[in-house]
């Protein structure tokens, strides 16, 4: 049972404790992403980096609504994702890092977070490859009658992926546990998913095609997120097979750290950024009844812990030289090979 009040803050009369999960979530999530940026500009961050910045009601939302022990598989935009499946910031901020204390030692980085003991099983720099995957994981949780629920994000560009459609065929043919999400921001990296795609909504659009229900939603609302997480989370439980839904939304930035999206007309982002999921939920808590005191003491929560977060990845050492070859081969090590 999450904590009813933040310091003195009492909780608004009526409002779901769930929804002060969202936010606090939402909020956390918001944070990491800040604070991965400043780091990428000190060049403390290793290699490249996909923020899911404008992002966050989704994330959030299917990280609430899960089971611990469901699935998660993500792309390369997967920092939400991994945090909101309960993992700490300090090791997924050190793989940023590079550091030997990160998720993955250090040797994944941003593109390749993954954490087995809280579900999250990887993410997937390659566009659409985890989509099969995903199919697979939900088939052996049904094969074992486990009751584990699959839940697979990407973005508008695997649409146009083969893997897209041949994991959603086999998916509604076998009822497997999944719900695929497609995060549609409206750039597969640089160039608008509707300049490319023959339909106007790239993933809800082609539901029907399998037999599934289209579902399109505002991804930045995040109540509505929500709503639409557990009940696509209970069908597949349920045993009703998959879903696909498609979630539309906005990053605030350009498809990696390299990009400074001068692509995107100003107009376009202005609109956007006026609806910032964050922004937006805070004043619908508010206009419930939720105070201000509790909002801002949420907030100052989630500042602490990224500052924290930071500072242990910062002291983390960087990999050894033992390391490079740790978890590469069946036996724990390439020397039998040479």
């Amino acid at each position: 049972m999450a904590d009813l009040t933040v310091g003195a803050a009492p909780l608004a009369h009526g409002v779901e404790p769930d929804r002060i999960d969202l936010y606090r979530l939402m909020v956390r999530l918001r944070v990491f992403e800040k604070r991965a940026y400043d780091l990428f500009l000190q060049n403390l961050v290793k290699g490249t980096s996909h923020l899911a910045l404008g992002q966050e009601a989704i994330a959030a939302a299917f990280g609430l609504a899960m089971r611990p022990d469901d699935y998660t598989f993500c792309t390369y935009r997967g920092h939400d994702h991994t945090l909101a499946r309960g993992v700490p910031m300090a090791p997924v901020m050190a793989e940023l890092l590079g550091r030997e204390g990160g998720l993955m030692a250090g040797k994944g980085g941003s593109m390749h977070l993954t954490s087995v003991a809280h579900g999250v099983m990887g993410s997937y720099a390659i566009v659409g490859a985890h989509l099969p995957i995903a199919a697979g994981a939900a088939w052996s949780a049904q094969v074992r009658g486990s009751g584990q629920v699959a839940v697979c994000f990407f973005g508008d560009g695997a649409t146009n992926i083969g893997a897209f459609h041949e994991a959603l065929n086999l998916s509604v043919v076998w009822r497997l546990p999944v719900v695929f999400v497609c995060e549609n921001n409206l750039y597969m990296e640089y160039t608008p998913i509707d300049t490319v795609t023959a339909v106007p909504h790239p993933a809800a659009d082609r539901a029907s095609a399998y037999g599934l229900e289209p579902i399109l939603l505002d991804g930045n609302d995040a109540d509505v997120m929500l709503d639409v997480a557990r009940s696509t989370i209970d069908r597949a439980r349920a045993g009703e097979g998959p879903s696909l839904v498609e979630a539309v939304t906005y990053r605030h930035g350009g498809h990696s750290r390299a990009d400074p999206a001068k692509y995107r007309p100003a107009s376009e982002e202005q609109q956007w950024l006026a609806r910032d999921p964050v922004l937006l939920y805070r004043a619908t808590l508010e206009s419930a009844g939720v105070s201000t005191e509790m909002l801002t003491a949420l907030e100052a929560e989630a500042d602490r812990e990224i500052d924290e977060a930071t500072e242990i990845a910062k002291a983390s050492a960087a990999p050894s030289i033992e390391l490079i070859d740790r978890d590469v081969w069946s036996d724990g090590g390439s020397a039998w090979r040479s």
